[in-house]
């Protein structure tokens, strides 16, 4: 996934046990989200970099009234976000990925929301429900889910006419016509290549691939690996053997890192890549970046062809020890609510048709927030192929799946990742790869858990 901002593993680890014996059994992570918000409110990981950033923050800020809002901009920091909670000095609301939650939950860096929800009155509701399944821990609540972040396929639709092909043959419910069409858009000039025809986009999408076979990686209680699963195994070598026909992955990743991926020339532009799949964020790169390029959409598909996407997202965590929990409870609120998303969502519709671009939508995680938008924001009329887009990234965000939230979820993530690793570069087959990764992956969890049982 994008921006993960992680640590490595010991050094993760050993913050994490600092923080679990300053925080356990103390009391001091406990908050009172009741009284009305004032004082400082300091807030970690989070910064002003678009208008559906700073208009939501604004608002939040005139909401809070006299409290002074500080941001210590950029990615959570997750080494000096914990060594601050261990040391009792937290920031008052941080800013993280949603994956991260069960773990600073377990650990005791963060804490229950439940009283912040009832107090505020957020409106748990309208969140989408994979987004709050993600970051709901121990049947607690511990974070205010924010946008979404869902997959579609792309495609140069140059490429597939050429080859005969539609966005259907490599949209992953036939394995078969992905690799066809592999074949058929792949292109060699010299013994290098010159066109990737698809693109697996692994590691990071092995959860997609997985589930595409009928596969969960993780548990639906988040305790047990899946990675020895046949299914896994299956969709792994599925994958892998895209970029083998391409002359394997060093090369394909060679060739699409030279990639202008955020630029006029990028890759579907240029005609360097045939199709994969990928987060709708990378939709509005596109039609900022090469409107005019012959462009296709869809979205990803199992194999009984229906629609699937891997959510991930952000949310918004009180700190063991925030000096602020009430002022924190009540910016995340105001964060997340429908009417600041709308408004958010108008000021980029609006800088949109300024610049003469098609407004593709905004996915939130608030599902009341993501049908006005569409309803009232995102163009009926829109010209192909967005109006393909829109209509691949709203459907890929109604059939979302995600992992559950869990102790280990930096171990876990890193055992996956690094066996997909192992097997792109060579060093191991798929089905060993997985077998070491599912022994390191449960080690993990049995750990982590252990741990937390104990403490109940």
């Amino acid at each position: 996934m994008r921006g993960r901002g992680r640590v490595s593993v010991p050094t993760a680890m050993l913050s994490l046990m600092v923080l679990a014996a300053c925080a356990r059994g103390t009391g001091e992570g406990e908050a009172q989200f009741d009284g009305e918000p004032s004082g400082d409110l300091t807030v970690m990981g989070f910064g002003l970099g678009d208008e559906i950033a700073e208009v939501r923050h604004e608002r939040a800020v005139d909401e809070l009234g006299d409290v002074d809002v500080q941001l210590v901009e950029g990615e959570l920091d997750i080494q000096a976000f914990l060594s601050a909670v261990a040391s009792g000095e937290p920031p008052d609301l941080v800013y993280a990925n949603r994956d991260q939650i069960g773990t600073f939950a377990s650990r005791g860096a963060i804490v229950p929301l439940d009283e912040c929800i009832e107090e505020a009155d957020v409106d748990v509701d309208a969140f989408v429900d994979t987004a709050l399944d993600q970051v709901t821990f121990a049947d607690q609540v511990y974070g205010i889910p924010e946008f979404n972040q869902v997959q579609v396929v792309m495609a140069n639709a140059d490429l597939l006419q050429a080859a005969g092909l539609g966005v259907e043959d490599v949209d992953g419910s036939d394995w078969e016509a992905v690799q066809a069409a592999t074949a058929a858009m792949a292109r060699s000039d010299g013994g290098r290549l010159a066109v990737i025809g698809f693109d697996s986009k692994l590691p990071e999408f092995l959860p997609l691939w997985a589930r595409g076979n009928g596969a969960d990686l993780l548990s639906d209680d988040g305790r047990t690996a899946q990675l020895d699963d046949p299914r896994v195994l299956e969709a792994l070598e599925q994958a892998v053997a895209v970029y083998d026909a391409q002359g394997g992955f060093p090369a394909v990743k060679t060739f699409r890192d030279g990639a202008d991926f955020f630029g006029a020339g990028n890759q579907f532009a240029t005609a360097a890549l045939g199709a994969m799949p990928m987060e709708q964020w990378y939709v509005n790169v596109l039609n900022e970046a090469s409107p005019d390029a012959p462009l296709a959409f869809g979205t990803v598909r199992d194999r009984q062809g229906e629609p699937i996407a891997f959510a991930t997202g952000s949310a918004w965590a009180v700190p063991a020890g925030s000096a602020a929990p009430v002022e924190a409870c009540a910016y995340a609120r105001a964060m997340t609510e429908t009417d600041a998303w709308v408004a958010a969502a108008t000021a980029r519709a609006d800088a949109r048709a300024a610049d003469g671009l098609v407004f593709t939508g905004v996915l939130t995680g608030n599902e009341e927030a993501d049908e006005r938008i569409r309803d009232e924001l995102v163009p009926t009329d829109a010209p192909e192929p967005w109006s393909d887009a829109i209509d691949a990234v709203y459907a890929a965000n109604d059939a979302t799946f995600t992992m559950a939230a869990n102790p280990a979820d930096n171990e876990f993530e890193s055992a996956w990742q690094e066996a997909v690793n192992r097997v792109l570069n060579g060093q191991q087959s798929p089905a060993d790869a997985l077998a070491q990764a599912q022994t390191e992956a449960q080690d993990a969890l049995d750990d982590a858990w252990q741990r937390w049982d104990a403490d109940q």
